[in-house]
């Protein structure tokens, strides 16, 4: 009698928890908007471009666990994100073409428009533009008699903890830019908002120099990681 062959059943593989991962995240982000999505889901969105078929899951927890969140990841200079393995230049390119565009953009928000009164923008626009920088930077956002900012200009760059400020060169520009009133705007890499006594002295010699050409200084914000101090809330100006 011919013995009837068994047939197992195939195993089934792993299931690939990984595929249709790009076009879900995408949904996602479409349907429910940039609050459905964490940063790292973010990065990949943005890597996606760069990296079209390779899965860029990883990556995107590598580079956050190396720089800290996004906003540093896209601060990050060329050279530090090369260093990275699996960032190419055109990871790179990316990355610096949307750090230009949010900066162009919150720009767009507060140029040419009073100051004072879309004071929030003004400190979204500060935060974005410096608060990544590993040295000190000094800016001085000049106003013309509406309060409308007419420029902003940076004066100073310095160390990690230091950047020189010439009181009479920012008059000068303020001058030469028929600006009536300042605002000035510092980092502190370090995190630590306070400022120093050379960060108050400074701010001093300048209001009371700006007012002998009828120039008003109105604020100087000191920009660090969590916080955008000011001189004015704190009573310091």
């Amino acid at each position: 009698m011919q013995e009837k062959s068994i047939k197992t059943p195939l195993t089934k593989p792993p299931k690939n928890h990984r595929a249709g991962h790009r076009a879900r995240l995408r949904d996602r982000f479409k349907k429910a908007g940039p609050d459905s999505v964490q940063d790292h889901e973010l990065l990949e969105l943005i890597l996606f471009r760069a990296i079209p078929r390779r899965d860029v899951k990883d990556l995107a927890h590598s580079l956050i666990d190396r720089f800290g969140d996004l906003s540093a990841v896209l601060a990050a200079s060329r050279e530090d994100l090369l260093a990275i393995t699996g960032v190419s230049d055109g990871v790179a390119d990316d990355f610096l073409v949307v750090r230009a565009a949010a900066l162009r953009f919150g720009q767009s928000k507060i140029l040419h428009k009073p100051a004072l009164a879309n004071w929030q923008d003004l400190l979204i626009y500060c935060r974005t533009k410096m608060v990544e920088n590993q040295i000190e930077e000094f800016h001085v956002l000049f106003l013309d008699k509406q309060n409308r900012i007419i420029a902003d200009e940076k004066m100073g760059q310095g160390t990690v903890d230091h950047t020189p400020v010439y009181p009479r060169e920012v008059i000068k520009r303020a001058l030469a830019l028929n600006a009536t009133a300042l605002i000035i705007a510092h980092n502190h890499p370090s995190g630590d908002p306070s400022p120093s006594r050379a960060d108050i002295d400074m701010t001093h010699k300048l209001r009371d120099l700006a007012k002998g050409f009828n120039i008003d200084l109105h604020d100087h914000l000191i920009v660090a990681r969590g916080e955008v101090l000011s001189f004015k809330e704190k009573g310091l100006l």
